[in-house]
């Protein structure tokens, strides 16, 4: 293998790394769009059951309206 072919090999090789590096930025960023939205959700939640602590069970224990 003479050294043109060598580079040409190493060019290459860069040039998949540079594709996989991209990959998985695009991936990375998808998956931190995810996680900030299942944050937010969680924050939404935490905040309603903060603002009703007995979550509904009052329903739970009272007679159905055809008793």
């Amino acid at each position: 293998m003479n050294t043109e072919d060598r580079f040409v090999d190493i060019e290459i090789k860069v040039a998949h790394q540079e594709d996989m590096v991209e990959s998985l930025n695009q991936r990375i960023y998808e998956q931190q769009k995810q996680i900030d939205k299942l944050e937010a959700m969680i924050s939404a939640l935490a905040q309603h059951i903060r603002e009703n602590p007995q979550g509904g069970q009052g329903a739970l224990n009272e007679r159905p309206p055809h008793y």
